[in-house]
C-alpha cells in the first residue's frame, strides 16, 4: 500500500479554511470541490494511458490517450459525492459507480445500503472518493466490495486520514491488490468517539447539512 500525502501549499491553506469550524458550508462544499482536484492531479499520475497517432495543424505526431475500459470513479455516499465533480474534472471519460455505506456510530461497524457497480471491474483501475479515512472501517468495505468484482488496481482518494485508519488498511486489504491513498494530510490520532483529530468535523454535515 502507498499513502501519497500532498505537499503543496495550495492544498495546506484550502485545508486550513476547511478545518475551521466558522467555515460556512457553501464556502467548504467549494473549497472541497476545488481540494479534491488538486488531489486528483496526483492521483491520476499513473492513469492507464496509450500511444495514439495524430495529425497536428502542421505534422503528424505520437500523443497519448486514456485506455479502455474507462477508469471507474466510486463516492461512498453521502458524503464522497461533494468529491465527485472534482476528480471527474480532470477525468470526464471516466465511469461513476455508487456505493451507499454506513456507520454505526457505536460499534463503528459498518453496513452496505446501496451498491451501483458493474459486477465485472476487471481491468478497471477505480478510485474510491470519501472525505474522512478514520478507522478504515468504510474504506476497508469498499476497497473489498470493489476487490470481489475483479478490480485490482484502486485508488482512494480521501481529504483527511487518521494513522490508525491507514494502518487498518495496511493489515486488512489484500496484499494482491495495488493501493494507493492519496490525502490532504495524515492527522495526529483518533478520538474516543472514532472521529479524526485535528480534522474537520462530520464532512457530510458540513458538505450539505444535518439531516435529522
Amino acid at each position: 500500500m502507498r499513502v501519497l500525502e500532498i505537499d503543496h501549499p495550495l492544498v495546506a491553506h484550502k485545508l486550513t479554511v476547511l478545518r475551521n469550524s466558522a467555515t460556512h458550508s457553501s464556502v467548504f462544499r467549494q473549497l472541497a470541490d476545488e481540494l479534491v482536484t488538486l488531489l486528483a492531479y496526483e492521483a491520476t499520475r499513473n492513469v492507464a494511458v496509450a500511444p495514439v497517432q495524430i495529425d497536428t495543424p502542421v505534422t503528424t505526431m505520437t500523443g497519448t490517450r486514456l485506455t479502455k475500459p474507462a477508469p471507474l470513479v466510486v463516492p461512498i455516499l453521502r458524503a464522497g459525492l461533494g468529491m465527485l465533480d472534482g476528480l471527474t474534472r480532470l477525468l470526464p471519460t471516466a465511469e461513476v459507480g455508487f456505493l451507499g455505506m454506513v456507520r454505526n456510530d457505536e460499534t463503528l461497524e459498518v453496513t452496505t445500503y446501496a451498491n451501483r457497480l458493474p459486477d465485472d471491474l476487471s481491468g478497471r483501475q477505480c478510485f474510491v472518493l470519501d472525505p474522512m479515512l478514520a478507522t478504515g472501517h468504510t474504506l476497508i468495505a469498499s476497497v473489498e466490495y470493489l476487490h470481489e468484482r475483479g478490480a485490482r488496481d484502486i485508488t482512494c482518494v480521501t481529504l483527511l486520514c487518521a494513522p490508525e485508519g491507514l494502518k487498518a488498511l495496511e493489515e486488512q486489504i489484500d496484499a494482491a491488490i495495488d493501493l494507493t491513498v492519496v490525502t490532504a494530510a495524515v492527522d495526529e490520532k483518533l478520538n474516543e468517539k472514532g472521529y479524526i483529530v485535528p480534522g474537520l468535523g462530520d464532512a457530510g454535515d458540513r458538505l450539505f447539512g444535518v439531516v435529522d
